[in-house]
Order: structure tokens, then sequence, then C-alpha cells
């Protein structure tokens, strides 16, 4: 009998090594799966970074992870993360630190120790007081094997990273790198539609401005904003001058710099029309680094480019200066040449604007400081105009002459004014009338009329233009010489008859005023705002003089110069010129209050006082004479106003002037020096009499302190002298005059003084 052999095929048993093999293989194509799913419904990418971060750091066991996407225009690594319902960024150069290594590099790094790492940076951690104890960190590559940024993971929880961890780190960023280069792709698509959006509506905004300033401040802003740069001029080209010009700052505070149009880099791109991008400014050899020096500003990156208009005509360029993150690039390039096209037709007419805004600042300023009256009329025959002179010659106010027709206002006794403009229609050509008579209010004045008619460019008349003359020979006489001095002054001189004008040597005392800071003033006020202030400063100024019976000499600008003792003299004309300058100073603190409450800015005033003999007279032309004076005692009271500002006094006056006072005031001796132009020294005096306890506090012991001082100072005695100068600081801290003495002890007790010092200043400037 034959056995039968079973035979049996062995069933094949994985090792378990194999089995936990492909439990890894199999928790890792879970993983990856859900990453895909998750991330597929993400909407945005800090969504998505946030979704793959916390998921690695879940499956990794770590404690915190973050993962940085590169930017290619900065160079920088860049993460995202919640802040509120605000996104914070975290940007850090891509050659930095463990993530810059293992991006650069494309290696992965399982760090146990990085505090001995050579390439961790430990600064982070001491800023967020978190301690880094382990740390993996891989590349994130794209199916192409492009590296796009770097992801890490900090503080495994249980045991340390390994090379599993790093495996599964790895295929986790990558299988996300797909959804991250889309979400990148996306956000720049919707952020370059942005600034598209942005740039269409700046672009509208800005042209929409037709003052020339404003709209130069409005440019550059934008100009920097949209380049995400530091600093932008915009330079316009002036054709009269050849100057590119631009305007640097806002409202009272904006000034003008100009520059010729063919040099430095803002007139290369002028004269070639082609632009220039610098990204190393110290490296090019035609930026000047004079500027940067005497602005204290570092200048890294350039880029300037052509205004060009609609005709093709280069009418400027626009400079921006310091891209932050690195240098401009081509696209700035482009943005800036469309932003700047697009605003060059504003540019223009704003321009245009602004020369004839400036133009009719000029025609009115210039109308309104006539001293004839002007009118116009227009082709119906309706008066348009009428200057400060024309309301005052013919005593209304603009609201009962404006608007009004002429036959209606120049009627009665003085419609021979319409006759004469009958007769103008008529002829077409000037009328006038000499020595008329022009009824005003029962009054009967003299003047000469003159009627012009008035034509457009296609030479028709438009209208008829009235100059009026007041040839009042009283009226004029004392009109003219109540400019100069008190009108019972003028009634004197009147009767006194010429000989008085005749030239003489007579002691007197002269008055020199002028105003702080002035230029600064007409730059912000522009032409009209100026005249307005002179003429109601000045007439504060000018009554103080005139109640005291001074003569007013002449206006030099902003400067006041006034004489006391001529054409009649007083036995008191030193006080007079003393009260004259005190009340200068009250009245103007007033004025300044009330200023103050228009929220408008204030004036200061220095005023020299000196008496001496001085040769007075008619002095000038045939064609043209001044009652003036003129001598060594008139330069010295000018003097005397300048070092106001050097000594910080209000009222200075000579020891000429000090010896004659008859009255008391509180004044102290302020210094013996030799002005400019002299060689002889004199004794100068401070006036303190217009001072309050609330202007200068402890007034009395101040003065007191500053004399003690002042004598040291003479003898040398440096050590006492600073000691009782800084007493009289102690009570009244904005004492200039002290601080100067204490300036002065420092240097001269260091200085070798040979026998012959007698504590003689010498002034170095006028």
């Amino acid at each position: 009998m034959t056995e039968k052999t079973e035979i049996r095929t062995p069933v094949k048993r994985n090792s378990a090594a194999e089995t936990a093999k492909q439990k890894k293989w199999m928790r890792e194509a879970d993983i990856l799966l859900k990453i895909s799913k998750r991330i597929s419904t993400q909407d945005t990418l800090d969504d998505v970074l946030i979704v793959l971060m916390e998921m690695c750091t879940t499956e990794l066991h770590a404690e915190r992870g973050s993962l940085f996407l590169n930017d290619f225009e900065t160079n920088e690594l860049y993460s995202r993360f919640a802040q509120g319902t605000a996104h914070r960024a975290i940007r850090i150069l891509n050659k930095t630190g463990i993530a810059g290594f293992v991006y650069n590099s494309g290696e992965s790094i399982i760090s146990h120790d990085p505090y001995n790492n050579p390439y961790f940076n430990r600064n982070v951690d001491e800023q967020t007081n978190f301690i880094t104890k382990s740390i993996l960190c891989v590349p994130v590559r794209t199916g192409k094997g492009n590296i796009i940024g770097v992801a890490q993971v900090l503080n495994k929880i249980e045991g340390e990273f390994n090379d599993d961890d790093r495996s599964l780190f790895e295929a986790m960023t990558s299988q996300a790198a797909l959804a991250l280069e889309s979400a990148q792709l996306i956000e720049r698509m919707q952020a370059s539609r942005q600034q598209e959006m942005e740039f269409i509506n700046v672009v509208s905004e800005v042209t929409a401005d037709i003052k020339l300033g404003s709209l130069l401040q409005k440019v550059m802003g934008e100009a920097t904003r949209l380049l995400n740069a530091e600093r932008s001029t915009l330079f316009l080209n002036d054709e009269k001058t050849n100057d590119l010009w631009s305007e640097v700052g806002q409202g009272l505070e904006a000034m003008q710099i100009r520059l010729p149009n063919h040099l430095g880099i803002a007139g290369a791109v002028f004269t070639t029309e082609k632009s220039i991008n610098i990204p190393y400014a110290y490296a090019d050899l035609r930026f000047n680094p004079a500027f940067d020096k005497k602005t204290g500003f570092f200048t890294r990156s350039i880029l300037c480019v052509p205004v060009i208009n609609k005709q093709g005509k280069t009418i400027g360029v626009t400079q921006v200066l310091n891209k932050r993150g690195g240098p401009f690039s081509n696209e700035d390039e482009a943005r800036l040449r469309a932003f700047t096209a697009q605003v060059s037709i504003a540019l223009e007419n704003a321009k245009l604007f602004a020369d004839v805004q400036n133009m009719k600042n000029y025609n009115e300023a210039m109308l309104e400081s006539m001293s004839n009256g002007l009118i116009t009329l227009d082709g119906a025959e309706k008066i348009v105009t009428c200057n400060a002179a024309g309301l005052r010659i013919l005593q209304v106010t603009a609201e009962q002459i404006l608007d009004q027709p002429a036959q209606n206002f120049f009627a009665g006794a003085n419609a021979w004014i319409m006759d004469k403009i009958r007769t103008v229609e008529e002829h077409q050509q000037q009328q006038i009338m000499m020595d008329a008579q022009l009824e005003v209010k029962d009054q009967n004045l003299s003047v000469n009329l003159t009627v012009q008619p008035l034509l457009g460019a296609d030479k028709k008349r438009i209208g008829f233009m009235l100059v009026i003359e007041d040839i009042s020979n009283e009226k004029r006489l004392k009109s003219t010489m109540s400019r100069y001095m008190d009108p019972s002054i003028a009634d004197q001189l009147v009767a006194s008859g010429s000989e008085i004008l005749g030239g003489r040597s007579v002691v007197c005392t002269t008055l020199f005023s002028d105003v702080r800071g002035f230029t600064t003033l007409t730059e912000q006020l522009g032409a009209q705002g100026t005249v307005s202030l002179l003429n109601e400063y000045f007439t504060i100024m000018v009554d103080c003089i005139q109640k005291e019976e001074g003569m007013l000499d002449k206006f030099i600008g902003d400067a006041i110069m006034a004489v006391f003792g001529i054409p009649v003299t007083h036995n008191d004309d030193e006080d007079r010129a003393m009260r004259t300058a005190i009340a200068m100073i009250r009245e103007l603190q007033i004025w300044n209050t009330k200023r103050a409450d228009e929220g408008k800015l204030p004036l200061d005033i220095g005023i020299g006082l000196n008496t001496d003999v001085v040769v007075s007279g008619n002095i000038g032309s045939q064609k043209r004479m001044d009652f003036t004076i003129i001598g060594d005692g008139v330069n010295l009271a000018a003097r005397l106003e300048s070092a106001c500002k050097q000594y910080g006094a209000h009222i200075l006056i000579s020891e000429f002037t000090y010896a004659k006072l008859k009255d008391t005031y509180r004044t102290r001796e302020v210094d013996y020096v030799v002005v400019k132009g002299k060689t002889k020294p004199v004794a100068i005096y401070e006036v303190l009499d217009y001072h309050t306890e609330q202007t200068f506090p402890h007034i009395v012991e101040v003065l007191t302190l500053f004399k003690n001082g002042l004598s040291k100072y003479r003898k040398r005695d440096w050590q006492q002298a600073i000691t009782l100068f800084n007493d009289a600081l102690a009570l009244n801290p904005d004492d200039k005059i002290c601080k100067m003495y204490l300036e002065r002890c420092h240097q001269l007790e260091n200085a070798n003084l040979d026998d012959s010092w007698d504590g003689v200043w010498v002034m170095e400037s006028k």
C-alpha cells in the first residue's frame, strides 16, 4: 500500500521589522493624505501656514513650529502668525541662522544642543524668554526640487528628533509645497491688483489738487509710499532760471530748494531724459555726498526718473531714496514712470495756476500800496474794483461802491466824471482832467483824474480805469509831513517855512527798531499777508513815536528809524525817546496777545537808542529829496539795535543817552564794547522798565547779582563772577546776558590775557 504524502505550502510571515515599516509607511501616507485634504480647503496663505504647522507640530510631538517662505524681492525668509484679529509677519535675512543655512544648503538639520550650534541665533530666545532644547529644520521643496522656504519644529516632547522625524517632516512639507506656491501666487496677484487699484485712486486724488505747494507734497508723499522708500523729492524745471526747484515741508515751514538743471543726478536725468537707478549711491561717481554730510541723512539707493508731459516734453524729475529691503527694481522704475506720467498734467496745471495766483497777488499788493485811488468799470459800466486809496479818497466802504452803476455813484456835482467816460468811449483815447473839483460828503477835494479805456486781447473795449490823485494843497502837505512826524510838528513846519528844512548840526536821539525773523515771516505769509502785517505793525509803532512828538525818519523794510530833537527841539528828547521805546515794547506785547488769540504768530523786535551830534536836512537829488539825518551817532544807534540779538535784549541804549536821562528807569549796564567799524569803546545799557514779575522773575535780586558779577568779571575774578552769574540764573534761567557772561568767564579764564585787558569786548558783526 502506497502512502500518500501531504504536501503543504508554507505560509510567509512578515518579520516584526517589516510590519513596523509597513505601519510607518501607512501612517505617513495617512498623514500626507490628511495634509492634502485639510490644506485644499484653505483660502489664504495665512490659513495654509497655520494648518500645516499645526499638523507638523502635532505629528512630530514638538512644542512649537514655524514655516518660513522666501521673499525673492527682498531676499528674506518670512513667517506669519495670528495676533488677535490681525496677522503679524516675522522677517529674517535668508542667509542668517539655522533657517538661512538650511535654505541655502538644502540640507536638513537636527540639533540636540542648539546653543552650541554655530548657525543658531539665540537673540530670539532672549527676546521671547523661550528655551530651545532641540530643533529639526528642513527645506521646503516643490515637485521640481526648487526650495521655496524652510520649516522647523522645536523641542520634541518625548525623546529626541531622529531620521524618521526628519523624513516625515520633509514629506509633509513637500506635500504642502504646491499649495504653498499656489497660495503665494494668488497672494501676489491680489497684492498686484490692490496696488493697481491704489495707484488709480492715488492718481485720482492727487490730480484733483490745483494748488502747487500741496500737490508737490502729495506727489512726493505718494511716491515714497508706493515705492516703499524713505524719502522722495519732485523737482520741476523753471524755464526762466534753468533751475530745478522743489518745495520741501508743509504749511508755514515750507521752503524752496533750487539747483541748476544740468548738475547732479537730477540734472543728468533731466538733460538726458533717461532714468537712473543706483543701488549703492556711494559707489557711483555721479553721487555728491556733500548734501548727506550737511543734513545727516545717509543715502543708500537712488531711483530718479524724468517727468514727461503728454507732448513729450520733460518738465522735471522725480527722485526717491533708500528703498526699504534692498535696491529699487525695474518694476519700481516702471511704476514711478507711470505715476509721474499720470500726474504730469496736474503738475503743469498747478504750476500755471500758481503763476496766475502770484501775478494776481502781486497786482493786488501793488494796487493796495498805491497812494492814488484806482477804480475799474466793466463793459456795462459797473464798478468792479476800488483800491484802499480810492476808498479813502471817496470816503466809502467797499460795499457802498462795488457792483454799483457808475452813473449812479458819480452823479450830481460829480457827473463830470461820467462825461469824461463818455468822451473816452467815443474816441477810445485816454482823458486827463487836472485840478478838478470832487465833492465828497459835502467836502470839495482838488484832484487829478485820468480815465483810461481797458481793451481786451482783440483790441475791443472791455471797460474803463479811473485814477484819482488827491492834490489838495494843505492836505497833501500835511499828509506828507505826517508820515514823518506828529501832526502838530507838521503844523509848526508849515508855519515856519522852508528854512527849517536846511542843513544844520544838532544834538538829537536816534531810535532804530527791527523785527526779528522777518524773512521767515514773509515766506510764510506771502506778499499780501506781509503788507497787511506791516501796515498794522507800523500803525502801532508810529503812534508810539508821534505821542512823544518824535519824527519818523523812514521805514527800511521792516525796520523803523525815528529821531527825537529835530526839526523841533525839546529839553527832554532823550526821555521822550526812552518812553517811546518802552511804549513800543508794551504795545507790541498787547498786540501779540491779541494775535495769539487769533492763532497768529507773535512778533519780536529789538530797539537801539543813541544821543549824539548829527547833520540834519534835505538830502538827495533834484528829483527826489528826503528830510533825514546822517552821522556816526545814527550808525551807533543802528549797531545797538542789531546787538539786541546778541545780548537777548529788547532795548539797548548808549552811555551818551543814559547820561542825559532826566527821569529814572530800571536799567543795567551790560557791556563795554567796540562796535563794528569803530575804535573807541562805549558803555551800553539794557532798559528793563517794560518787564513784569512774570516776564523777568526776581528782577531786583537778579540785577544786584549781575552788577556784582560784572564787577568781578572786570577785575578778572572769574570764579566769583561765575558764582554770581549762576546765582542770578537760578532766579531767572532765561537771562541770556548772564549766560553770555558765564561763557565769557570760562573762555577768558583759560586765556592768556595781558595786563592791558580792561574788559572791553569787540563786536565782530553789525
